[in-house]
């Protein structure tokens, strides 16, 4: 069996991408069969899951596997696509088929009864599809198609539900912005060609590849495809980089994701853990070696503080998904910043063990709201089924959900004995000692890391107490009503995903985050070595503070009595506008477009067609005119000598008489009148 695993990995590959794409196509020839859609859908996703965890166990510190066929010629260039399967390839196609499974799982209750299930079973089968293609193709025109169609199918799943006009803004954010980060990635991708005239990933970024034995000297990228400016190393960086920023919603283009939480929140737990959202993540990791030292130090920076302007908005959101949103954002910042420092490796394990402990939150957080919103319907109350204001105590009547968010609660804010906890502390020390190495005022990038940690614990367990603690807010409105644990199968899923949210999934030590066996897929730094106080003053200074946090936490939200009011001050109210960005962008970009759109508009209606039709009017003025001196001057002195001519013809007509006497008095008469004329001029 193995033999046969290892003799046909490639095909097993492409038939796992593909199968969610058979859901796609069969969710719409099985049209009003809402069943056989939801079941089609659960079936490919677990053979999805089965031949990628066969990919997975063939792949894993294992030999690369790469075998291409032919596309086209152009010139004298020949583009040679094919399959690229190594341990980040291997690794992402069993976190994706996982996740999505598990989220197929849920949906058919989540999303039970909704009028366009069959839709959403289509919209999701393409989603994966998209994914699990971008991550085994080796070839970046075909990892910039998929990433395109990814930004499609997400386009089409943030606005599901079309009716809502919030839904349609927001998948057209989306969208929009994420178009800004696709032509990053268009410009990356022909800057690497016309250096390199090739897309080959493997040519490019292998160990042997072109990018990494190209070297700076003299002002030059000098490698064996030829010379380039170094300057251009950095711009093909940073376009890179722009295109993971807006795909992983770093500043300054992460306001389409809290936006994108219209969507079902079946939806969003598959975004925000292990599919949109790290795509940006995976290019980085794809492309890592074209990154020089500039273009790191920018996305360790961006990536802080994106970290840490996330968890400050998130302190203050009463949304409970909106909530989670922010978390992702601050999530990614860290796995940036990881990326920015060196550690690619504890990057991806991050990346991981978010995909896992994020979608249990929101998962968790839908079946809060799915129970939610069956109350508010069935009391006929008007309440917002998401808003952490309404609600409380339903620990006592969800106690399996509660246990569940609380797990991955614990895992986001990385305690001990959690996966978070060995993949965040691998950021975190790495982080600090790279500052450590660079000295100055780079010490601010860990330090502002570790300060969000403790904003992360502060605001994650504001939602656990206010959603399940002290009694429920609505229980006068909603009379003998009460929300009930959410059906079977969002239940079992939540479970599953508690599981991976433990240490044991990733590492037997519960506290070194070194022992873990996915860091030893990818290449590591020196720091996995405990050589310094760091492996052991961070993760205690981190989880001292964050147990605090907790605890004021629980006093001001969860034991009864009333916090602190802050809505008054500047902070506050800052944090709660979400530091105002969108609403720059509304002021300055939205408006100001539309602004300029309304001046291009009179320019073109009062000076461009006011020339034009100035120039038209003349143009039927001179017609007119042309018409007129035609008519009555050209035309009349024709027809004047025309009716001359006549005039003259009659006349001459009437000599012409047949009879010879009369010619010879013409004639006469003729000769008389000259010789008059004569005698008469020469007299005078």
């Amino acid at each position: 069996m193995e033999a046969l695993i290892s003799e046909h990995i490639v095909f097993i590959s492409l038939v796992a991408a593909v199968l969610p794409l058979l859901t796609f196509f069969g969710s719409l020839i099985f049209s009003g069969q809402v069943s056989r859609s939801g079941s089609l859908a659960i079936l490919n996703m677990s053979l999805s899951l089965i031949l990628s965890a066969c990919v997975f166990g063939r792949i894993w510190n294992g030999a690369v596997i790469h075998e291409q066929i032919h596309w086209f010629t152009i010139g004298g260039w020949d583009l040679r696509i094919g399959i690229l399967l190594n341990n980040l390839s291997a690794l992402m196609m069993l976190l994706v088929s996982a996740i999505a499974l598990l989220v197929n799982i849920y949906s058919t209750k989540y999303m039970q009864g909704d009028p366009y299930i069959r839709r959403y079973w289509a919209y999701l089968g393409l989603f994966c599809f998209s994914m699990l293609g971008l991550v085994i193709v080796d070839n970046l025109l075909l990892m910039y198609m998929f990433w395109e169609l990814v930004g499609f199918s997400s386009y089409l799943l943030i606005g599901f539900w079309f009716s809502r006009s919030t839904a349609v803004r927001a998948n057209k954010k989306a969208f929009i912005m994420n178009r800004v980060g696709d032509l990053g990635f268009l410009i990356g991708i022909m800057i690497i060609f016309s250096q390199f005239q090739t897309l080959d990933i493997t040519r490019l970024f292998g160990a042997e590849g072109l990018v990494n034995s190209a070297v700076i000297s003299g002002g030059s990228w000098v490698g064996s495809a030829g010379t380039m400016p170094a300057e251009w190393l950095t711009i093909a960086g940073i376009v890179f980089f722009l295109a993971a920023v807006a795909k992983s919603a770093q500043f300054p283009l992460h306001t389409w994701l809290p936006d994108a939480m219209e969507g079902p929140t079946s939806v969003s737990s598959l975004i925000h853990a292990a599919t949109m959202v790290a795509a940006g993540v995976f290019l980085i990791a794809r492309v890592y070696p074209v990154f020089d030292e500039h273009v790191l130090l920018v996305i360790a920076a961006i990536g802080a503080f994106t970290a840490f302007m996330a968890a400050t908005i998130a302190l203050t959101q009463n949304d409970i998904k909106r909530i989670l949103a922010f978390s992702t954002i601050s999530q990614l910042g860290f796995m940036m910043l990881a990326m920015g420092v060196g550690a690619s490796a504890s990057a991806l394990f991050h990346l991981v063990t978010h995909a896992f402990f994020k979608c249990l939150l929101f998962l968790a957080a839908g079946a809060v709201i799915h129970e939610m919103a069956h109350l508010k319907d069935k009391s006929g109350k008007d309440f917002d089924p998401q808003d952490i204001r309404n609600m409380g105590g339903l620990r006592k009547h969800m106690p399996l959900t509660f246990v569940s968010m609380v797990i991955g609660s614990l895992a986001l804010v990385a305690l001990p004995l959690t996966s978070g906890y060995l993949s965040k502390d691998a950021i975190l020390i790495q982080s600090f000692e790279w500052a450590e190495g660079e000295g100055g005022w780079f010490r601010l990038i860990p330090i502002s890391a570790m300060v969000t940690s403790w904003l992360t614990a502060f605001y994650i367990s504001r939602l656990i107490f206010k959603v399940f603690f002290g009694e429920f807010r609505l229980s006068e409105l909603t009379g003998h009503l009460h929300v009930h644990e959410a059906p079977a199968a969002m239940k079992y899923v939540m479970l599953i995903l508690s599981v991976f949210c433990l240490f044991p999934v990733f590492s037997w030590n519960p506290l070194l985050f070194e022992d873990a066996w996915l860091l030893k897929g990818f290449p590591v730094t020196e720091s996995m070595t405990r050589i310094n106080a760091f492996h052991t003053i961070i993760p205690a200074a981190v989880n001292l503070i964050s147990i605090a946090l907790i605890g004021l936490c629980f006093r001001w939200y969860g034991s009864g009595r009333s916090a602190p009011d802050f809505s008054k001050t500047v902070i506050f109210r800052f944090s709660q506008e979400q530091w105002h960005i969108d609403k720059f962008y509304s002021a300055v970009l939205v408006k100001g477009t539309t602004a300029f759109s309304g001046i291009l508009y009179w320019f073109d209606r009062y000076v461009v067609d006011g020339v034009v039709n100035l120039v038209g009017t003349l143009g039927r003025w001179l017609s007119f005119w042309s018409r007129w001196v035609d008519r009555y001057v050209i035309d009349g002195l024709v027809n004047f000598f025309a009716y001359l001519a006549g005039i003259v013809g009659n006349f001459v007509r009437h000599f012409q008489t047949g009879r010879l006497q009369h010619y010879l008095v013409t004639m006469l008469i003729i000769i008389l009148t000259l010789f008059i004329f004569k005698y008469y001029t020469a007299a005078i």
